[in-house]
């Protein structure tokens, strides 16, 4: 049976379209429509749901230890209040989940997870603990509100003290007194636009909610869904698990080596990406001839299969079709195509990401 945010009233009181996703109920838009949303976020701000993520802690002395086991970044370096991105793999070297690690002391952890994954993730960690670690999953008691785009900084300026917002992308605050419980402030997002993310109690969600929707009203902020996101991190090439990763896919062939750290101790899948040589790649690529290349739609070059769409569009912002695509590594990309309903439609290859924000 699919679960529900705290927020699930708001969303069908703001007039949210419900779709199923990771488990959840989720408005995949509401009545502005995607293209609205994912424009707001890029000229001006956006506010999402991600409630439906998951949360887990990891404390102990013997914490740190731990993570440096399960993912493929190093932590040694990792001080409170920095945030950092991570892979954490199978034996076979292929992808249980991507994540993001949030060091609120050196004995204590807090790992964010991708929804669909949470049972798995959890067994996973749980299975896998070194000594003076203990696992907790607190998803249940989380809540998770995203604050996306240029206007994002002021939003938050109009809700917290200048000294309680993260100055540098990727840190976080805890901060006391604006709800019942603390909250985690964090400089992250899934948009490729400056944005915060708000980690509170799952009882003071509608409350915070609330706060961050009147707090937007003067800089256009708009309510988004899950098609926003997905578009916007989209043209940002940033992966979805289930998308452009999984079980399956070997962590070298997904363009994300600068987040795997052979140079360290053993980690889980170490010892497999040592061994196993990538024959996949990822790429990003613009159709050519009219048409949107989707997800699962087979790439040839030349008559040659060579793979399939991860994830594909058309891009809001460029006005262009775009695509990531998983295939052979390397083959000659100077002829490429997607089969779209039995149409092989020219593409280029274009570097990745298809879009990034001037700073």
């Amino acid at each position: 049976m699919e679960r529900k945010t705290p927020l699930y009233q708001t969303h069908v009181d703001a007039g949210g379209k419900i779709v199923e996703f990771g488990g959840f109920l989720m408005p995949v838009q509401y009545p502005t429509g995607v293209l609205a949303e994912h424009m707001a976020v890029r000229q001006k701000a956006g506010l999402f749901d991600v409630s439906h993520m998951g949360e887990i802690m990891l404390r102990g002395k013997g914490a740190l230890d731990t993570i440096q086991r399960l993912f493929t970044n190093d932590y040694t370096t990792l001080k409170s209040g920095r945030v950092r991105y991570s892979l954490m793999l199978n034996d076979e070297g292929g992808v249980v989940d991507d994540v993001l690690v949030y060091c609120l002391s050196s004995e204590l952890y807090f790992v964010c997870v991708n929804a669909s994954n949470v049972e798995k993730d959890f067994k996973w960690i749980s299975a896998n603990l070194l000594p003076d670690t203990v696992a907790e999953d607190v998803s249940e008691n989380t809540a998770q509100l995203a604050i996306q785009g240029p206007n994002a900084i002021k939003v938050i300026r109009k809700i917290f003290k200048e000294e309680d917002i993260p100055e540098k992308n990727y840190s976080f605050t805890y901060v006391d007194g604006l709800l019942n419980s603390a909250v985690i402030l964090s400089r992250t997002g899934y948009t490729a636009e400056d944005g915060f993310e708000i980690y509170c109690a799952c009882n003071d969600a509608v409350r915070l909610f609330d706060i961050v929707h009147e707090a937007g009203k003067e800089f256009d902020m708009a309510l988004c869904g899950l098609g926003a996101r997905d578009t916007l991190r989209l043209e940002g090439a940033m992966p979805l698990y289930g998308h452009e990763m999984d079980d399956e896919t070997l962590a070298t062939e997904i363009g994300l080596n600068m987040f795997i750290k052979l140079d360290k101790p053993d980690f889980i899948g170490k010892a497999a990406l040592l061994e196993k040589a990538p024959t996949k790649q990822r790429l990003g690529i613009e159709l050519i001839d009219r048409g949107i290349a989707r997800e699962h739609s087979d790439v040839y070059a030349g008559d040659k299969l060579v793979g399939y769409v991860t994830s594909g569009t058309m891009s809001p912002t460029l006005g262009k079709a775009i695509a990531m695509i998983r295939v052979d590594k390397d083959i000659d990309t100077s002829d490429l195509s997607v089969d779209v309903r039995g149409r092989r439609l020219k593409a280029k290859v274009v570097p990745l990401p298809f879009y990034k924000r001037q700073k």
